[in-house]
């Protein structure tokens, strides 16, 4: 196929081909400074997918600064006005995308309580719909359901399934993997929903191939073991297979936690074999297995990267289409290895047409394979949606069309030595001009995620000010192998804290970080982190900024956890029966810096108490600190509007200049 660029005005000046418009910021904005209110954005262009037969376009867009999601249709052959725009008022249309050539299903989110009323709860109510393009309809289903396949042999129906994620699937609740899941058919002219499998403790999350086949089950036995089970295509009975998990064994916490260990994907041809990954035989490093689920064999290793985990597949990109095409894992971005040539090539080809190319996916494509949407996102690329149709490549819109590249920084990866030897991964936002900079050292939350900084709109936002960001991939970070995980047990806030110095002080001796010019702000996990730095004897940093941070962990932990947790995961936390690790609640009298602590109001994963109860013991220590409250927000981004990023970044763009250590930072 050949790529040529279409001669678009819209798309050169970073707004849309599709004719949609974005409020400009209040001041006249500079190349060389984003105003906070262009950074307070919620993503304006939030997601764009092509039907099945090529002939309409469906974003989901925010077109106000302070306004709800709408879905906008378009035909392929008329960008310029949209065909339908739809709401879901009083609901607000939080997700869709096509499940026919003429049929949408989607999710939508409400505001119906005042306040949390337990761990994990919400103040929103959920549902999900469907909408008839041709009919102009829409149907709404109770409840937060989750697509689970698209039928492609059977354009009337879809298979979904209960207990949707509300956090995107990458929060730090230990037990949501082995939930019991619902799976419905759902009739997309009727409305209708048939249950096809209830899950249970045994069998509660089932992978199904595209003809609606329950194909594998893993769940938590009645011996408190993990297993996995496989039945071939119209068997209704179980057959166990691969090694059994015995939760009770901290070797086993990384698969227990990492989330992408087992079953990835079936052969395109042969039912009988699948896609595994594992690190198998003692292996330090998870790779991809061919497996034979009627042998019980492991037939081949498919691949496997030494610094790195194989964190999953990518199938075809053309839909029905089950040919593996790719496998992802962790480096300088979510790397690649192809397996199919054809796929490799379009890449390559959409690599070298897209501006800023870095992490590229094609998010939806129609089923003669000429018509595609691309999704690009990068350090100098907020995210940016393509059309590929009749050879030609169009820009259609970005997340935040009201900044451009050339005010962005570029991201390195690097490796720095931590202080026992480990290699630790890192992200490093690099300001314009020379060095030696400020420095924010900024952990990801979790902490047992993966991360890989692409775009980073808190680090790019700090960059934009002149502060030097690192994100580091501290011990127990996923992605980086079984070691890099087991390393941090028992070792919150200690050796895992130290990945955090030791990464700042590597970033001093290479001469880019001014010595007395240092800070950390985190959020969840992260925020967790900022408290206990705030507290450290030979502080390294000017100050901390704590988001949503987790103060008592205890009690957080026995919110969380089950009765049924497992023994290793108990030990873990809270070894011979007291919380191990560094509490900051208990610490605040150690606090020898100065301190911003912002807290969402409803927050969900890091209950409200947590901020009021570490504030009052903090002024009862007669230490210095401030505190803001995000009202009526929760823990997630998605959760945090436009209202709420403008007060937070206002705010700690303010503490850092101004109250950061004598002078600011």
């Amino acid at each position: 196929m050949k790529f040529v660029k279409a001669p678009l005005t819209a798309a050169l000046l970073g707004v849309s081909t599709l004719g949609l418009s974005v409020a400009a910021p209040i001041e006249t904005q500079a190349t060389s400074a984003v105003p906070i209110d262009v950074w307070a954005l919620r993503d304006v262009v939030n997601q764009v997918s092509i039907s099945p037969d090529g002939e309409h376009l469906l974003v989901h867009i925010n077109p106000t600064r302070d306004g709800d999601y709408l879905l906008q249709i378009f035909k392929t052959d008329d960008l310029t006005t949209p065909f339908r725009t739809l709401a879901a008022d009083p609901m607000e249309i939080t997700s869709a995308t096509w499940v026919s050539d003429t049929m949408i299903f989607g999710g939508a989110w409400q505001i119906k309580r005042e306040s949390v009323r337990r761990q994990e709860d919400d103040t929103r109510n959920y549902a999900s719909y469907f909408y008839d393009l041709k009919a102009n309809k829409f149907s709404q289903i109770e409840g937060n359901f989750s697509i689970v396949n698209r039928l492609p042999n059977e354009p009337d129906h879809i298979l979904i399934a209960s207990g949707a994620p509300v956090d995107g699937g990458l929060g730090n609740d230990p037990s949501a993997a082995f939930r019991p899941r619902s799976y419905y058919k759902l009739n997309l002219k009727s409305g209708s929903r048939e249950l096809v499998m209830r899950g249970t403790r045994k069998y509660a999350q089932v992978t199904f191939d595209n003809n609606g086949n329950a194909r594998t089950a893993v769940g938590i036995d009645s011996d408190n073991k993990i297993k996995q089970f496989y039945r071939k295509p119209g068997e209704s009975s179980w057959s166990q297979y691969g090694d059994v998990v015995d939760q009770d064994d901290p070797k086993n916490l990384y698969k227990m936690l990492a989330g992408f260990h087992g079953v990835a994907g079936f052969h395109h041809e042969n039912p009988q074999l699948g896609y595994v990954i594992d690190n198998r035989n003692g292996a330090d490093k998870a790779s991809l297995w061919l497996y034979n689920f009627e042998t019980g064999e492991f037939v081949e290793e498919m691949f496997k990267t030494e610094n790195a985990d194989v964190m999953g597949i990518g199938m075809h990109s053309i839909p029905g289409n089950e040919k593996l095409s790719f496998v992802i894992y962790p480096g300088a971005k979510m790397e690649r290895h192809y397996f199919d040539e054809e796929e490799k090539a379009l890449y390559e080809a959409l690599q070298q047409q897209i501006p800023y190319a870095h992490q590229m996916s094609i998010s939806s494509r129609s089923y003669d394979g000429r018509s595609m949407v691309v999704f690009n996102n990068g350090p100098r690329d907020p995210g940016s949606f393509w059309l590929v149709r009749n050879g030609q490549l169009a820009k259609l819109g970005s997340r935040n069309p009201l900044i451009n590249p050339e005010q962005l920084s570029d991201v390195e990866f690097i490796r720095y030595p931590a202080r026992d030897g480990l290699m630790i991964p890192g992200y490093v936002t690099k300001p314009a001009g020379e060095g030696p900079f400020p420095l924010i050292v900024l952990p990801h939350g979790g902490p047992a995620v993966p991360e890989v900084v692409t775009y980073d709109e808190w680090g790019q936002l700090l960059a934009s000010q002149g502060y030097m960001v690192l994100q580091p991939g501290y011990r127990q970070t996923v992605g980086w192998g079984q070691k890099h995980f087991d390393l941090a047990y028992h070792e919150h806030g200690g050796t895992m804290q130290d990945d955090k110095d030791d990464g700042a002080l590597y970033l001093v001796e290479q001469g880019l970080v001014d010595r007395d010019r240092i800070a950390m702000f985190g959020w969840s996990y992260g925020g967790y982190a900022a408290l206990v730095a705030a507290a450290r004897e030979d502080n390294i940093y000017q100050c901390a900024i704590a988001g949503a941070a987790v103060s008592r962990p205890e009690i957080w932990y026995n919110d969380v956890i089950s009765t049924r947790t497992p023994k290793a995961l108990d030990e873990w936390f809270k070894g011979r029966g007291v919380y191990v690790g560094t509490n900051p609640y208990k610490e605040v009298d150690k606090v020898n810096i100065p301190l911003l602590m912002v807290h969402p109001e409803d927050d969900s994963r890091v209950l409200y108490y947590h901020f009021t109860d570490y504030k009052k013991a903090f002024e009862e220590a007669g230490k210095t600190g401030e505190f803001i409250t995000l009202e009526d927000a929760d823990h997630f981004y998605r959760t945090l509007m436009y209202t709420h990023q403008q007060q937070f970044y206002t705010k700690m763009l303010d503490y850092l200049a101004n109250d950061c250590g004598p002078g600011g930072l």
